[in-house]
């Protein structure tokens, strides 16, 4: 069984169902998954961001591989966190995109993310 942190944008509705499918898939495959939304809940101004983002960074500390969802111009600024600390941790990433038409578009990933 693989620990798997599952991330991705989660402002836009259409973006956070295709990131609950990738970890309901993991999770078919007999897969452990984190779930930043589900998990750890989502900021809303005037709340306190220190728990979420604590949690984030220790189930980033926990999982074997982070599958991320990115398909939508450019990469969210907490998925770009999350891939980079991950990163820094020797975590295995996994990134998702199916809209292949926008792959070479200008500004379609950041290079550090690519």
């Amino acid at each position: 069984m693989t620990k798997i942190y599952v991330a991705g944008k989660l402002w836009d509705n259409k973006d956070r169902k295709k990131v609950e499918e990738i970890d309901k898939l993991c999770r078919d495959l007999g897969h452990k998954t984190y779930l930043p939304h589900r998990d750890a809940g989502i900021y809303e101004e005037g709340m306190d961001p220190n728990p979420i983002f604590k949690k984030d960074r220790d189930m980033i500390d926990w999982c074997d591989l982070i599958v991320a969802y990115l398909d939508w111009q450019g990469v969210s600024s907490g998925t770009a966190w999350e891939l980079g600390y991950a990163h820094a941790k020797g975590k295995k990433v996994i990134g998702i995109v199916e809209d292949k038409e926008s792959l070479n578009k200008k500004f379609r990933i950041c290079v550090m993310c690519f």
